[in-house]
């Protein structure tokens, strides 16, 4: 499986931006792709992940509510829809699968997209 993320740039915060993992390979229902994200000097984290087939979702704290995972399943595609972003959002966004099925930790996603920058300016 590979999975290509894209979809980054910078915006100002309470602006909007969508980002896209493109999927290619066999993703099986057990399976999850997540988000995460990375900020410079911070650990990765969690932001938010779907089951692949029957639309389940997760959220972190910090974007619940502003952030909105889902697929697009004639393209494969899963995206991260990011409203009302704020500056503590700024960071390099992942996408990856986790083929054992949900966990937030992002030790357990065994494939990874290239990572796409937000960066959310005051």
């Amino acid at each position: 499986v590979q999975l290509q993320a894209f979809g980054g740039g910078l915006v100002q915060a309470g602006e909007s931006v969508r980002l896209s993992c493109a999927t290619s390979g066999r993703i099986f229902s057990s399976s999850t792709i997540g988000w995460f994200r990375q900020a410079p000097g911070k650990e990765r984290e969690f932001v938010a992940s779907r089951w692949w087939n029957d639309g389940r979702t997760y959220y972190s704290d910090s974007v619940k509510g502003r952030f909105t995972i889902s697929k697009d399943s004639a393209k494969n595609t899963v995206f991260l829809q990011m409203n009302s972003l704020k500056p503590e959002d700024t960071a390099v966004y992942y996408c990856a699968r986790n083929r054992c099925g949900y966990s937030r930790s992002w030790r357990y996603f065994d494939s990874w997209g290239q990572g796409t920058l937000v960066t959310v300016s005051s």
